[in-house]
């Protein structure tokens, strides 16, 4: 079905993304936008975790689950530059890293072939960026130490989101040329 708790979960999460934007560009808070951000990436495991433990998988929440964090971090990114809270080498090298695994999902999607398998390490890197993000948008928000810990956080999560970057581009090289891809 398609309003699954964990479906909704997701929606929940796509509909904070404006109030995010308005608390970042409207506001002019940077702190309300990294917490509601932190929330944001935090419900990524929750909805994961009640599709499997209610048995509400579906083929909906494969799809709007990573298209909510994709969209997350986008917008989160693109603020970030906008307000000057992001170091503009940062986001543009994690928008960069999204931008070709986008390719990528679109290159295996015109060839027929269906969504690639999640991998334990992109959820990582994800994590990672999500909190190492979240923490810079407190940082400019004036608190320094936490700016901190946004970097040690980040800048292993950006490593990481291109090491697996480039597994999921060999995954989608394998799923078109037919052959099993690792998981």
């Amino acid at each position: 079905g398609v309003f699954t708790i964990p479906n909704l979960v997701s929606l929940a999460r796509l509909s904070l993304i404006p109030v995010f934007l308005w608390l970042l560009l409207g506001r002019d808070d940077p702190v309300a936008a990294g917490w509601l951000f932190g929330f944001i990436g935090a419900t990524d495991w929750v909805d994961g975790f009640l599709a499997r433990r209610l048995d509400q998988i579906s083929e909906v929440g494969k799809f709007l689950d990573p298209l909510a964090d994709r969209i997350a971090v986008f917008v989160a990114l693109v603020g970030g530059l906008i307000a000057g809270v992001l170091e503009p080498w940062l986001a543009w090298a994690i928008l960069l890293r999204e931008a070709l695994v986008g390719v990528g999902a679109l290159w295996v999607a015109a060839r027929g072939r269906t969504k690639l398998a999640v991998r334990r390490l992109g959820k990582a890197a994800t994590l990672l960026v999500y909190a190492g993000v979240g923490f810079l948008f407190l940082g400019a928000g004036g608190w320094g130490w936490v700016e901190a810990l946004g970097w040690l956080l980040g800048v292993p999560g950006l490593a990481l989101y291109y090491v697996v970057g480039y597994q999921y581009l060999d995954d989608a090289r394998r799923a078109v040329a037919g052959a099993a891809a690792p998981v």
